[in-house]
């Protein structure tokens, strides 16, 4: 018998999530053993009378395919790829594999020639195409990571992936509502003193429609406006390597110094082409139940009181002309006991240490979303 959680979830994210209508058709992408949600997901479609497609994907033999992949295979595979995806009504990413860093050994040029020719057209395709959602699943690799049992990791993951994001998005309306009405945003913090506009940029509330778990409101910076510099104080994993430590000096919107721990390898993938040196999203996030970073994005962008600061693509949803392969959730904590932090919207002081400090914004404080 499945653990009811499990059917819980499953039900969310076809009828909440995605939306699934009938005659619609659903791709379950599944990365890594996740065999009982993908039932479990696969039945849901069915009862809400949907066409359910599926692609299992095995890391260790996507390892094995990226290590010697070239420009010819690549572009068969986007033009199979592409053209499945303009099938699709709906899309249901899971991540489940064992190790975050089974890529770690790719050459990055083969890995930034498989972001740019194979996953950024797909992702060109399915982000506004589709109704779509992403997760990843429990399994004992992510309770290593969150440094819990995997037990005790189970409880978490559920109480996390199945919180009430009708509430918490009734209560992101404010937060909307005043980040539109915002021209200038002014961050402070440990090594961090940014300055950036968002006018006429729309904020975009994520509760439950894209990620599960979820938990941010989203917009971008006005494209040449960033000004300043920020330091980042949770580790991120991207192609495979950790970064930990990044530092991010900006002038008129362009990075014009970068340094981590591999300074070299990070101002590589800043280098892969013009956009990746400017700022995609802004963000905030909310999630009650997100404390501490676990080394995936999926959770750690949502993380209470964090926020994250996008180098890359930017999102149809809040458009601010930048284009890029590259998009990377860089994320930054300002709760007391990670150094607090400020971050005021047009001289206002919104948020300190984690917590709002407005009227119309406490219901998102962590106790009000429970």
């Amino acid at each position: 018998m499945r653990d009811p959680r499990v059917e819980t979830l499953a039900g969310n994210l076809v009828n909440y999530s995605v939306r699934v209508q009938p005659g619609e058709n659903v791709l379950i992408y599944a990365v890594g053993q996740v065999p009982d949600l993908v039932k479990a997901v696969i039945q849901k479609v069915y009862e809400a009378g949907g066409q359910p497609y599926v692609q299992l994907i095995d890391p260790t033999i996507q390892r094995e395919l990226l290590l010697q992949v070239n420009e010819e295979q690549l572009a068969v595979m986007r033009e199979a790829d592409v053209s499945f995806m303009k099938k699709m009504d709906c899309y249901i990413g899971i991540r489940g594999g064992d190790n975050i860093n089974e890529l770690a050994d790719v050459p990055s040029e083969r890995m930034s020639m498989y972001s740019r020719l194979l996953q950024r057209p797909v992702l060109d395709v399915r982000v506004p195409e589709t109704k779509w959602v992403i997760l990843r699943y429990p399994n004992s690799s992510m309770a290593q990571l969150a440094n819990m049992s995997t037990a005790a990791f189970e409880d978490f993951y559920f109480n996390v992936c199945n919180l009430d994001y009708s509430k918490m998005a009734q209560a992101m309306d404010n937060l909307v509502s005043l980040m539109e009405q915002t021209d200038k945003v002014r961050i402070t913090g440990p090594g961090t003193d940014l300055s950036f506009s968002i006018k006429g940029i729309p904020a975009i509330k994520c509760a439950g429609h894209f990620n599960i778990p979820d938990g941010e409101v989203f917009t971008a910076p006005v494209k040449h406006s960033v000004n300043g510099v920020i330091s980042y104080n949770t580790p991120s994993p991207y192609q495979g390597f950790t970064f930990e430590n990044v530092r991010l000096t900006f002038k008129d919107g362009k990075i014009i110094e970068a340094t981590a721990n591999n300074t070299e390898r990070i101002n590589k993938i800043f280098d892969e082409d013009e956009g990746a040196r400017y700022v995609g999203e802004f963000a905030i996030g909310v999630n009650p139940f997100i404390q501490n970073p676990m080394k995936d994005i999926l959770f750690d962008e949502k993380i209470d009181g964090s926020f994250h600061f996008t180098p890359g693509q930017c999102y149809d949803e809040a458009p601010n002309g930048n284009k890029s392969s590259v998009h990377w959730d860089l994320v930054c904590i300002q709760r007391a006991e990670w150094g607090g932090g400020e971050i005021y919207f047009d001289d206002r002081l919104i948020r300190k240490d984690g917590r709002f400090v407005v009227p119309e914004l406490e219901s998102l404080n962590p106790e009000n979303l429970k």
